[in-house]
C-alpha cells in the first residue's frame, strides 16, 4: 500500500526537460575554469606581471589603432607643416599649433610618429619570433625524433652559429639577402629581408630546447605505443609529443619578442634595416641622435622611451612566464 501522499507517477523533477542554460553554462565553466587555473592566479597576484602586461597592452593597441589615435599620418606629405619643425612639447609653433610630443625637423608630430613607428617593430618584432619559432621547432623535433647524423648535423650547425653574435649574423644575412634582390625591390622587400635575417639569427635556441624535450619525450610509454600501432612519425610529433614541449618554447618566444624587437631597432639605427619611408623606432632614434646636443632633445628621448617600455614590459612579462611555467617553483 502506498504511503499517504504518496504517488506512483513520477515526479516532475524526474520527467522535466533538462533547461536550455546547461549548454550555454559551458562557456562559462570554461572561463571560470581558466580564471582560477594556476596561471591565472599567479598572473593575478603578481604586481610586475600586472603592470608589465598593462603597459604592453596599452603600447600595442595604440600602435594597432595608430591611424585612428594618431592627430596626424606623419608620413603623409600633405600633413606636414614645415613652419611647424622644431616645435617643443607643448609649445605653440609658429603658426600657433600645439603638439604633445613636439615636432621634429620636417614638422611630424613626434606622437604620430611613434604610434606609426611602434606599428612596424612590432610587426618585424613578431613576424620574426614567428618566423624562428616555427623553424626550430621543426628542426628540433626532427634531431630529437630521429637521432643519428641527422641530429648531429643540424646540432653541429647550430653550434657554430651560436659561436657569431645574434646582431652580426643578422647584419651579415640582411646583406647577403638584400644584395640578391634588384635594386627596383629592394626598398619593398626590406622589411621582409629584415625578418628573415632576424628569424635566421634566433632559430637556434628553440631548435635545442626543442630537440631536448623530444629526446625525453619520445622514450615515454605514450609515444611508443603510438609507434607499436603504426601511428606515422609526423602524426606523432605533431599531435602527441609537439603539445608536451610548448611550454618552454611559449616562455623563450615571449622573451625573443623583445630581442627582435631591440633587434630591428639597433639593425634600422645602423641604417640596414627598415627604410626611411616607412621608419620604425629604430629609425627615430637614429635621426633623432642627430639633433641630440643641439637642443631638440624630445626627438630623440620620447622615441628611445617608448622602444624602452615596450622591450622592458615584454621581457618581465618572459620572465613571469618563465616562473609561473616552472613546476618547481609552484
Amino acid at each position: 500500500m502506498p504511503r499517504p501522499g504518496h504517488s506512483d507517477a513520477p515526479s516532475d523533477q524526474a520527467t522535466a526537460p533538462q533547461p536550455s542554460g546547461t549548454t550555454q553554462a559551458r562557456p562559462q565553466d570554461t572561463l571560470r575554469r581558466a580564471w582560477d587555473s594556476d596561471l591565472a592566479y599567479s598572473f593575478r597576484t603578481s604586481p610586475v606581471a600586472l603592470v608589465s602586461g598593462v603597459v604592453a597592452l596599452l603600447i600595442i593597441l595604440a600602435a594597432v589603432l595608430a591611424p585612428w589615435l594618431a592627430p596626424q599620418n606623419p608620413y603623409s606629405t600633405r600633413d606636414l607643416i614645415l613652419m611647424d619643425g622644431f616645435t617643443a612639447p607643448m609649445q605653440p609653433s609658429l603658426l600657433g599649433n600645439v603638439y604633445l610630443l613636439g615636432t621634429d625637423d620636417q614638422g611630424r608630430d613626434v606622437l604620430s610618429a611613434i604610434l606609426y613607428g611602434a606599428r612596424i617593430s612590432l610587426f618585424v618584432g613578431f613576424s620574426a619570433v614567428l618566423f624562428a619559432m616555427v623553424l626550430g621547432i621543426t628542426l628540433g623535433l626532427v634531431a630529437g625524433y630521429r637521432g643519428g647524423w641527422v641530429d648531429g648535423l643540424l646540432m653541429r650547425i647550430a653550434d657554430v652559429q651560436l659561436t657569431f653574435p645574434s646582431i652580426l649574423l643578422a647584419l651579415l644575412i640582411f646583406g647577403i639577402a638584400r644584395g640578391m634582390i634588384p635594386p627596383a625591390y629592394r626598398e619593398t622587400m626590406a622589411i621582409w629581408v629584415l625578418i628573415v635575417a632576424i628569424g635566421l639569427s634566433d632559430w637556434v635556441q628553440y631548435a635545442r630546447v626543442v630537440r631536448g624535450a623530444t629526446m625525453v619525450e619520445k622514450n615515454k610509454e605514450y609515444v611508443q605505443a603510438a609507434r607499436v600501432i603504426g601511428v606515422h612519425p609526423a602524426r606523432i610529433l605533431t599531435r602527441h609529443i609537439l603539445p608536451n614541449v610548448m611550454g618552454p618554447v611559449l616562455v623563450i618566444g615571449t622573451i625573443g619578442l623583445a630581442l627582435a624587437i631591440i633587434a630591428e631597432a639597433t639593425l634600422s639605427f645602423l641604417g640596414v634595416g627598415v627604410p626611411p619611408t616607412t621608419p620604425s623606432l629604430g629609425t627615430l632614434i637614429r635621426n633623432g641622435q642627430s639633433y641630440l646636443f643641439s637642443g631638440e632633445w624630445w626627438i630623440l628621448a620620447f622615441p628611445a622611451a617608448a622602444l624602452l617600455a615596450l622591450a622592458l614590459s615584454v621581457n618581465l612579462l618572459g620572465d613571469w612566464l618563465r616562473d609561473a611555467l616552472n613546476p618547481r617553483l609552484r
